[in-house]
């Protein structure tokens, strides 16, 4: 896709290109770029309230009490999904089925996943458990290790595989996406031998960057620890805030 408007959160200017730039793109077309961090994952909290609801059975909310259950502004919600669309209607509020089924597009989760996980230590076998990923679409495939240790130990359904065998997998699977779990000594090799076997979105875990300049690679890194630090400024100023 080419030619998407440059957007600004706190631009409803440019908000609107972009919602007019939607309306004229073709079905299923995706913007993948501009887009802050911050909005996609509010859209993908939005989905996971709008899920918990619609399985309690609810048909409608308004933006107000999605705002609420978040923690979050209704003005906020509404800006955030004015970008992508007229979802609402004044005075019903969003459906719940359309809206989810409209925010899974938006996110790329309206079709199922296969994904890898590399490192089956401590923080890969409880990745592998979790399962938030299945209920999301995410398929996982195979576990690699290089540990001769660990492979062939059992991971729930899986056992896990030599990284040796990553690229076949890769390739028979049709595997786009990978979890790197792995020592941050050995993060970046990993990364670029994926890449080459044909993934291209990577959630990296190990606390290193594995970006190279020029990379087609997509790369989401959860550091638990700058998480942490995150949370602590958070504390801190709310406290300065308060005294």
């Amino acid at each position: 896709m080419s030619g998407l408007p440059h957007w600004s959160a706190t631009s409803r200017g440019q908000c609107q290109q972009l919602n007019e730039f939607f309306m004229d793109s073709e079905p299923g077309q995706q913007a993948s770029s501009n887009i802050p961090v911050a909005t996609v994952t509010r859209m993908a909290l939005y989905l996971r309230e709008l899920q918990q609801l619609q399985r309690s059975g609810l048909q409608s909310i308004q933006s107000g009490a999605l705002a609420k259950r978040l923690g979050l502004k209704d003005s906020q919600v509404r800006r955030d999904l004015s970008c992508f669309g007229q979802f609402g209607q004044r005075g019903v509020g969003y459906s719940i089925p359309k809206l989810t089924k409209a925010i899974q597009s938006i996110l790329g989760t309206d079709r199922s996943w296969n994904v890898v996980l590399i490192g089956s230590g401590n923080l890969g076998r409880a990745l592998s458990g979790y399962r938030g990923f299945k209920q999301q679409g995410f398929r996982l495939v195979g576990v690699f290790d290089n540990s001769p240790e660990m492979i062939g130990t059992q991971l729930g359904s899986l056992t896990v595989r030599s990284l040796d065998e990553i690229e076949s997998v890769i390739q028979a699977e049709k595997v786009e996406l990978a979890i790197l779990a792995v020592p941050a000594r050995s993060a970046l090799a990993v990364a670029e031998r994926l890449e080459i076997a044909g993934v291209t979105g990577i959630l990296n875990f190990a606390p290193v960057t594995v970006r190279r300049p020029k990379s087609g690679l997509t790369v989401v890194d959860v550091d638990l620890a700058v998480e942490l630090q995150r949370l602590a400024f958070a504390v801190v100023n709310q406290k300065t805030g308060n005294s």
